[in-house]
């Protein structure tokens, strides 16, 4: 190799070295967009995401694009569409969606957010938001145990993903905490049962008859159907059932009174920190996790909970923040079980 040669290379590769060293360029966004896979009525997964974008949105002066019931199927023709629409970012508010998300945020050059897959993170091209509510679902587990007249809690989810083992482990553990000798019923609906109403009323039903008093219920959609037994099932003379819901708050339409909390997942925080690195030009491959500390998890103070309940309630949450309390992150299903008092077959 000449001289010549060999100094164009070496330049070539200083330059190569600094192009890929370079902070990302800050780009200022005009709209963002976010595609759930169903309405956002649910009062949860999609309503919290697209209230969430909503707001984001609005602080930042930013149009949002939404594409609601986007379904569980190829959603490319409609991340082109929101795309087409001038979205400087696409929220892909749905775990399925992560991986075609990627491919078509790298087809049109555009950043995205996928929910769950921190293995597709990418500094600057994907930012990925990975959900844990188990510390939520702790303090929610110690809440049932101090509530519980009968001594035994139902638990009902309608799948077993991992968001939803983490909850489920994380209810058990703090309930234990609470009351060592308090007894776990835990049901699954179906292996993919979001929005099944009617069968989760049924498994509910089932629970509660197995002498739980208080439910705390994971599924999306599902939820109406656990809350709706909860309301019209009888219980003892002198009792009362009570529902523990999962990320949002569904007391604007609980007119019975049997909303006891929910574990809320907020996640404004999480899109306010995405946003704010596209624009700022200092994007991070580091997933956000949603936790106690950065607000976007929490548990609902409703009317129902004893004043004297809330405030050792909120002590835990003090210790769990200053990790004096320890939450494990359990997302194996087996190891879900093993903490239950019993698991019980869905009645058909």
């Amino acid at each position: 190799m000449s001289k010549k040669t060999y100094l164009a290379a070496l330049a070539a590769s200083v330059a190569a070295i600094a192009i890929a060293a370079a902070p990302a360029r800050a780009a200022k966004l005009t709209a963002i967009a976010i595609v759930t896979p169903e309405q956002a009525n649910d009062f949860g997964w999609n309503q919290q995401g697209v209230a969430a974008a909503q707001a984001v949105a609005d602080k930042h002066h930013l149009k949002l694009i939404k594409a609601e019931d986007g379904g569980y199927g190829d959603i490319s023709p409609t991340l082109r569409d929101l795309a087409s629409q001038g979205a400087g970012l696409i929220i892909a508010h749905a775990s399925g969606y992560a991986t075609t998300a990627v491919e078509i945020g790298a087809e049109q050059k555009i950043p995205v957010a996928i929910t769950n897959r921190p293995d597709l993170a990418k500094s600057g091209a994907v930012y990925d938001y990975s959900l844990s509510g188990a510390a939520g679902a702790y303090l929610a587990g110690r809440l049932a145990a101090k509530m519980s007249k009968t001594g035994i809690l139902g638990i009902v989810v309608s799948s077993e993903v991992p968001a939803w083992n983490l909850q489920s482990a994380g209810f058990a553990e703090g309930a234990k905490a609470e009351k060592p000798g308090i007894k776990i019923r835990y049901a699954v609906i179906g292996p993919a049962a979001y929005s099944d109403v009617a069968g989760a009323k049924r498994v509910t039903t089932s629970v509660l008859a197995s002498g739980a008093d208080i439910i705390f219920g994971e599924g999306d959609g599902a939820t109406f159907g656990m809350l709706s037994a909860v309301e019209t099932v009888t219980p003892p003379a002198g009792d009362k059932y009570w529902f523990i819901d999962v990320i949002g708050d569904k007391s604007s339409i609980d007119t019975k009174g049997h909303l006891l909390s929910s574990v809320i997942w907020n996640f404004q925080p999480v899109f306010e920190t995405i946003v704010d690195q596209v624009e700022s030009g200092a994007p991070s491959a580091t997933p956000f996790v949603p936790s106690l500390k950065n607000g976007a998890i929490s548990l609902l103070h409703t009317k129902h909970i004893p004043a004297a309940d809330w405030t050792a309630l909120m002590a835990d949450k003090a210790a769990i923040i200053d990790g004096k309390i320890t939450v494990p992150a359990v997302t194996d299903p087996a190891q879900v079980h093993a903490l239950m008092g019993s698991v019980m077959a869905a009645p058909q």
